[in-house]
């Protein structure tokens, strides 16, 4: 049989400083981030079953059933995964909490008939989801990120960019991620980016006007810490603050 080429929707995690940790406690938190993400499906109401799923050793990798709408890779999964990591977090020992890096990327993908899933589409992927912007992103808060998430600019676009519902434009910000040969814009979400309708004055009803897309800002510029919580700058260049649970 020959192989067969189809277009995909694809989602990368990576387990943010899981280096040092040791083998025991690596396999602990790699059980976290598995289970984390197959409930966070569920709430999405994806089958883990139609995913193609491996194990990157300190994430893993998921290629969504053709057809898959490439937005509902985003809301609610992305929220429902950053809150299950949370509440893991608050009873966690520090050697055992989480900061997940998520990337998201769609193409043409090679299907062999022994099951191998490949092609170009998984190098930026891998590029999306070791890129400094990301990385960055995962660290930046008093108390780290659960889940900060990159879409490649195609993503974005046939996601956010077409208005799907609970997908504002204002809840991504742009950046420039550069890894090795890899260049190209690329847009970040993570807690403290409003998810959802915006409560504050915007469009009026029914209005199709789009914002207008951000020019490129390093992490510096895109996130800052304060006294009681972390200013999220985004896209629209509003600002958004997430505050601590201790006030």
């Amino acid at each position: 049989m020959n192989p067969r080429y189809e277009y995909r929707a694809l989602l990368a995690c990576d387990i943010a400083g899981s280096a040092g940790r040791g083998q025991q406690r690596l396999q602990e938190i790699r059980g976290v981030l598995r289970s984390a993400l197959f409930g966070a499906l569920g709430v999405a109401e994806l089958d883990r079953r139609d995913f193609a799923y491996a194990d990157t050793g300190d994430g893993c990798r998921l290629v969504a059933p053709l057809g898959l709408p490439k937005a509902g890779l985003l809301v609610p999964l992305l929220p429902e995964l950053g809150s299950r990591i949370r509440e893991h977090n608050r009873h966690a020992g520090p050697d055992a909490r989480l900061r997940v890096r998520v990337a998201a990327h769609a193409g043409e993908v090679r299907l062999d008939p022994d099951g191998t899933v490949s092609g170009t589409p998984f190098e930026a992927l891998a590029r999306l989801l070791d890129s400094p912007p990301l990385r960055q992103a995962a660290l930046d808060g008093p108390d780290g990120t659960p889940v900060a998430a990159v879409l490649s600019q195609h993503y974005y676009e046939e996601t956010v960019g077409h208005g799907y519902e609970g997908l504002e434009a204002g809840a991504f910000t742009a950046a420039e991620v550069r890894v090795k040969e890899y260049a190209a814009r690329a847009w970040l979400w993570y807690p403290g980016s409003p998810v959802g309708p915006h409560g504050g004055p915007g469009p009026e009803s029914g209005s199709r006007e789009r914002p207008a897309e951000a020019e490129p800002r390093s992490v510096e510029q895109l996130v800052r810490a304060t006294g009681n919580g972390t200013v999220f700058a985004v896209g629209r260049g509003g600002q958004y603050i997430h505050y601590n649970e201790r006030g």
